[in-house]
This record gives structure tokens, sequence and C-alpha cells, in this order.
């Protein structure tokens, strides 16, 4: 068994929600795709609550993670908040298989859920589930999705629906790379990873580890020094690095030493590209010139953490932004990957590095503080803006 230390992280993983109503066979499907009896399956409705995550490899496509939820026809009070969650996870995800019952008696009372996936324009198939082999004629060509029919009790049924998963997520649009267009083989890369009170004891945060494995990939040479070391690493090179990637929090001090001529980066700038648009990021740190007194701003991480000392979230941000504009600003913080404020009383939104959560993920919670008139930038780019030094760094 591989243990989870040894597996993809799921924020790397493209994330595959299976949706529909109450007992129409979603965690069968799960069980079936995964070859495992990893999801809960009963004829009693309502077995499923809170969304289920399974990882596994889909080859070609490589690390998926399925994600099993609710019923969505669960009309019950409990039911509503089961839905809610069920719905939570679309923003998320980056292909959907809609369940359904060859019990189910017309195409129609499915339309909502297809409506919904295409607004979040996910990619999906639909699976009949031919439950006590009974078939179905339901007609959802209109759809546009890929209508598969399975018993998903027949050992046949796993080939068939990976095999139209595959289909729908071959021409799915690659993410960003994370350094393949500013390094080349053989490439010298310094890193600057202070070890202060919020680094993990005995490791590396997962953006540091995420970059020094595509660096890795990419055919560089990579050391790795905290900021103490970084002048005495410059030294001990025979040539200036080709690139320098650092803590965004130390932005200012290392641009003091690195030569103007050497390419400057942080782990967080990369993160905002690969996980969300980060020309909109860059376009909402420049509204921070624009706040005045008493603007809230609203402060998000993606992950739920106990603040330390000095925290970046609580602490550093805050301070830079009262510092930098010189307003007596109103900050909020905000802890998780679901955001249950009212972003209309914002005139800024500023989000962590997103090193746990996907692409999709983030891009949903740009839409969404788009939609509602919100400047939305990242930490990293904050910083770069605010220590006067976006147009130095590269990306």
């Amino acid at each position: 068994m591989v243990s989870e230390i040894d597996q993809t992280p799921k924020a790397l993983r493209v994330h595959i929600g299976v949706f529909g109503d109450t007992n129409a066979g979603k965690s069968t499907f799960i069980n079936v795709v995964t070859g495992q009896e990893i999801a809960l399956t009963s004829p009693v409705a309502g077995t499923t609550t809170d969304p289920v995550f399974k990882p596994m490899e889909l080859l070609p496509i490589g690390p998926v993670v399925f994600i099993d939820t609710a019923g969505l026809d669960d009309k019950s009070e409990l039911g509503k908040v089961r839905v809610e969650k069920s719905m939570e996870q679309l923003g998320m995800c980056d292909a959907a298989v809609l369940v359904v019952s060859s019990l189910t008696e017309s195409a129609s009372s499915q339309q909502g859920y297809i409506d919904l996936i295409n607004k979040k324009n996910i990619p999906f198939i639909i699976v009949i589930n031919e439950t006590a082999g009974k078939s179905s004629s339901l007609d959802f060509k209109s759809s546009g999705a890929e209508t598969v029919h399975v018993d998903l009790h027949n050992k046949d049924a796993a080939g068939t629906v990976k095999k139209a998963l595959i289909n729908v997520l071959k021409d799915r649009i690659e993410d960003p790379v994370l350094t393949a267009n500013l390094v080349k083989p053989g490439d010298i890369v310094l890193l600057t990873a202070p070890q202060d009170i919020q680094a993990p004891k005995g490791r590396l945060i997962l953006p540091e580890v995420q970059v020094t494995r595509d660096l890795l990939d990419n055919g560089c040479m990579v050391m790795t020094v905290t900021s103490q070391n970084i002048e005495a690493a410059l030294k001990s090179l025979s040539r200036l690095p080709d690139l320098v990637v650092t803590d965004s929090q130390i932005f200012r001090e290392v641009n003091k030493i690195i030569p103007a001529e050497v390419p400057l980066t942080s782990f967080s700038m990369l993160m905002a590209k690969i996980k969300g648009d980060i020309y909109k990021f860059i376009e909402g740190a420049r509204q921070i010139d624009r706040l005045n007194d008493g603007d809230r701003v609203l402060i998000l991480e993606s992950c739920a953490h106990h603040a330390l000392d000095d925290d970046i979230a609580r602490v550093k941000i805050p301070a830079l932004l009262r510092k930098y504009t010189g307003k007596k600003l109103e900050i909020d913080n905000v802890s998780g990957q679901l955001v249950k404020a009212e972003l209309s009383d914002y005139k800024l939104a500023v989000h962590c590095g997103g090193c746990m959560v996907n692409r999709r993920a983030m891009l949903s919670k740009q839409d969404m503080f788009e939609q509602a008139g919100v400047p939305m930038t990242n930490f990293g780019v904050a910083i770069a803006y605010m220590n006067g030094i976006l147009d130095r760094v590269c990306y």
C-alpha cells in the first residue's frame, strides 16, 4: 500500500466530481472506476453525506481524484445542507460525471443538473446506470455530453466508463507551466527558503517542494539556502545563477542582494501563475493604491491552520497594507476553501498562494469576486507590488 506521503498531493490532481440523484449509483461508480470498495453503498437513500475524495491514477491522464457527492434530489432539511456541499465541489472540478438511474422516468428531471455543470463550463459525461439490468431510452443528446449505458454492477463496466472519461479529458487545456518558461537544462537556480516559525518542522513547505521538483525535471541544478546564506551562496558559485526564487516575505531583502541582471521571482508568484489568472491578480494589486480610510479588505487562506506569532495573513499582510497606503483599513481574515462573507462589503481581496487547492477552484474563486465587483490579488503579487518590484520579477 502506498503511503499518503508518497502520493501526488490532491491539489495537483485532476478533480472529477460525481453527481446525481440519491441511489442513482454514484458511490457504485466510484468503486467500479477505482476498483476498490472505497465508497459506502446502500439501497437506503442519503448514504453519502459529506463529499468523499478518492485519489487514483487514470492512465494516460495521470493522477486524478474522484469526488463522491450526496444526492442532489434530497429535499429534507439535512439534505439541503448536503446538496449545498455537493454543489460547492462543482466549482473545484475539472470534469464531472452525472450518474442517472435507468429507473429515472424522464430526462427533463436531470436538466437542472446539466445546466449547473454547463454553467461552470466543465466537460462531463452522463452515465446511465442500468439498474437491475433495466435498459433506458432516456435521451440526453441536447446536453452535448457523451452518454454511456452500463450496468455498474457488471465487471466490464469499468473499462467502458474509464474510456469515456479519458475521452472527455484528453483535450483538457493544460495548466500553465511552473518554471519551464523561465529556465533551460543546465541552468543554476538559487532557492531561498527561510526556516522561520511558520515553516513545518523537519520539512519544506509544499510550494518549495513543487518548485524544486519542477526545476529538477527541467534539468536544472538547484541550490537551496536560507536567507542568511544568500551572499555566501553567490560567492560559492563560479557564475551568477540563472534564476533566483525566494519566499515573497523577504522579496525586498533578496532584491537588494541579487544583481539586477539575475531574474527574480517568488514561490508565491509561481503559485499565482499556475493556480489562477496571474494577470487578474496583478490588476487586483494595482487597486491597493485606490484604498481609502474605512475600506474593508478581505484576506483569504485556502487552508485552515493555527495562527502563529507574526503570521503572514493576520499580521504581516495587514501591517504592510496599512503602512503602504497610510490608510485606516478594516481587515478581515477568512480561512478555508469556502467564502461565506458578504463580498460586496469589501474593496479588495488578498488570497494566499493557494498551494492546497487546484487551479479550477482558484479560477472559480477569482470569477466569484470579479462578478461581485471586488478586485482580488495574491500574497506574493501584493507584496511585490507594495515593495515596488512587481516589474522586476518574472513569472
